[in-house]
């Protein structure tokens, strides 16, 4: 059993480890845990056999809804867990569900509940996420395998993408972030982005993000003198990839569908302000960071405390220059 985390950008950049796991262990099993927005992401990947979904937002609520959902995996018969999330809760449900070696870092006060604690200190903290997860493994004995991120589309999702996308190249603009609105560049910025590489490259414009998104997507098609495709709110996680792995150029804030994007070897184009690059930048080749640096970043915080300096002097024609990096001139 793998515990994956609860984040799409998290858990994409979880799948070098997962393919060390699947190079460490070839005939074995292997059985992702997951909540129903990550679970997409695995529901079809050469690491994994199998996806187990775990809602606490439905059936698995509260210590009730965790105690069955442990009963349920004592009955897979699993002889190894790895906690690729860091809380006490998948240290718990491992324990609960009688599985006998449970291995993971020794965070959030779970030392005893594992059987393979690995300990994490300042160098840990400060890899890449990518870097953090496979530390872990090879802490283990557990490595080989391919080192690159990796999601994988069926056929006939990409058939569907090039059915909804349609003739052209496409550039996608993903303006969300999840966890909170200090992440999120500003949607005139994205819209004055957008209408230059219509005016540059001749490209077509598709909008991607989740469903609470869809508000900053109105706000960026109103402001466009162009016509862009709106997807935001409108596809499933899968249908994001595949769309994301069809185009030509993603531009984003840092989110799950930039390492998703990075995952399917888009060049990508990241803004970034109050995170930290340096551990969530997008793992890809052809990739350009775009941001500025202010005395407060990165703060890691939702929401911006002050006035969102990082992101306001990062300009439409900051961007550009790094899309002109990735693709050349017009």
């Amino acid at each position: 059993m793998v515990r994956s985390t609860n984040w799409v950008g998290d858990a994409v950049m979880t799948t070098p480890a997962m393919g060390n796991i699947r190079a460490a262990f070839p005939d074995a099993e292997i059985v992702v845990v997951a909540n129903p927005l990550v679970s997409e992401l695995f529901s079809f990947h050469p690491y994994c056999d199998r996806v187990i979904v775990f809602d606490k937002k439905g059936p698995h609520k509260g210590f009730a809804g965790l105690w069955k959902f442990s009963c349920e995996l004592r009955q897979e018969n699993f002889d190894l867990a790895i906690l690729l999330q860091n809380a006490i809760e998948a240290a718990l449900m491992a324990t609960l569900a009688g599985i006998p070696r449970r291995a993971g870092y020794r965070t959030d006060a779970r030392r005893l509940l594992l059987s393979h604690g690995v300990p994490v200190g300042p160098i840990e903290k400060k890899m890449h996420h990518t870097d953090y997860y496979q530390k872990m493994l090879q802490r283990l004995g557990i490595q080989g395998g391919d080192a690159n991120l990796r999601l994988a589309c069926t056929e006939e999702e990409l058939d569907w993408a090039q059915e909804i996308l349609g003739a052209g190249d496409w550039v996608a603009i993903n303006p969300g972030a999840a966890y909170g609105s200090a992440k999120r560049w500003f949607p005139d910025r994205f819209a004055e982005t957008a209408d230059g590489l219509v005016a540059e490259y001749g490209v077509n414009i598709v909008l991607t993000g989740g469903p609470g998104e869809k508000e900053i997507g109105q706000d960026i098609a109103a402001a466009m003198s162009s016509k862009p495709l709106n997807l935001i709110g409108q596809t499933s996680v899968r249908q994001l990839m595949a769309v994301l792995a069809s185009v030509r150029l993603l531009v984003s804030n840092d989110s799950g569908p930039m390492h998703v994007g990075a995952a399917f070897g888009v060049p990508i184009v990241a803004v970034f302000g109050p995170t930290d690059h340096t551990t969530t930048s997008p793992k890809a080749d052809i990739c350009r960071i775009i941001r500025k640096a202010t005395d407060c970043a990165p703060c890691l915080l939702r929401q911006c405390p002050t006035d969102h300096r990082c992101m306001k002097a990062i300009t439409a024609a900051d961007v550009l220059v790094g899309v002109r990096d990735l693709l050349g001139d017009r």
